[in-house]
């Protein structure tokens, strides 16, 4: 059926708009964290792996981190297990960390055959593959008693990453899907936040942006309404005063050290919305919160 001529307009306006953000970010490494009702919804997982697949084929590096959550507690109900976070960070004793490796070992090969399905050549990746990722067990600081270390057992804070095989991938034309899991100075597995992941990634990568899928429509003031444009200041007074806490720091916490590392710019983007890679990347308004690195 032929296009009427509103959308014939329409299209070709979409089309034309797109051309500038392809020229500018051609041959650019775009790190993604995808996470989220995105990850579960069957629509926009194939919406997903078609973007993807799109911006590597338009000329960008796209790069993919992506989480397990909600699949991680379902599999933890399953065998009888309570999901516990502090701070945003899952507390992983050794019966949960075979689970996260079960899980997301699946996740990781479900999104390579997406990807791969829509025309891309996805290769899945942990942090142990080569180990690309080093981490150091991570403790956290109380809230509650400053100065006061928290073990949260087998969760890792990112020490080193070696981007060597990212860039072999990447010269192959291959798309990179890896799993938050990296290895420990004694060889053993440690679970790593995907935010915390991403970020640094993109820092190491000297990555043109930082896209991170949420199951929110980005960064909200107390009132509710969508924040963009931020600076690095204006995130930490919106941590300092309570606006930004519980799940959101985490990622809060990747995107600022990311801004701060040298990536260009990061976005915090509602992954519930069909397209919302393309819309944030390609389009003129975006879908989410621009976060500055200066």
């Amino acid at each position: 059926m032929p296009l009427s001529a509103a959308s014939a307009d329409l299209k070709a306006h979409v089309l034309a708009e797109a051309l500038p953000y392809i020229q500018r970010f051609f041959d650019k490494t775009i790190v993604i964290k995808y996470g989220g009702n995105a990850m579960t919804d069957p629509a926009l997982q194939e919406g997903f792996a078609r973007d993807v697949v799109l911006l590597k084929l338009v000329g960008m590096n796209p790069v993919v981190v992506h989480g397990g959550g909600p699949q991680i507690n379902e599999m933890l109900k399953r065998v009888g297990k309570q999901g516990e976070f502090i701070q945003g960070m899952r507390v992983t004793d050794e019966e949960t960390m075979d689970v996260v490796e079960m899980v997301l070992g699946k996740v990781n090969k479900d999104i390579v055959n997406l990807i791969n399905r829509y025309g891309g050549k996805a290769v899945g990746l942990t942090g142990q593959d080569s180990a690309f990722i080093r981490a150091k067990k991570l403790l956290l600081e109380s809230t509650d008693e400053p100065g006061k270390m928290l073990d949260i057992g087998l969760v890792g804070d990112i020490d080193k990453i070696d981007p060597s095989i990212i860039s072999f991938l990447d010269s192959g034309d291959f798309i990179p899907v890896i799993a938050p899991i990296g290895v420990g100075t004694d060889g053993e597995t440690l679970n790593i936040n995907a935010d915390v992941v991403s970020g640094k990634l993109a820092e190491i990568l000297n990555a043109e942006k930082l896209v991170l899928l949420t199951n929110t429509p980005g960064v909200l003031d107390k009132d509710g309404r969508l924040l963009t444009g931020l600076t690095p200041k204006q995130i930490e007074d919106l941590v300092a005063d309570g606006t930004l806490s519980g799940g959101m720091l985490p990622k809060i916490g990747s995107a600022l050290d990311a801004a701060r590392g040298g990536v260009r710019s990061v976005h915090i983007i509602d992954g519930r919305v069909q397209h919302a890679l393309l819309l944030e990347i390609l389009t003129d308004e975006g879908v989410g919160t621009l976060i500055k690195s200066k």
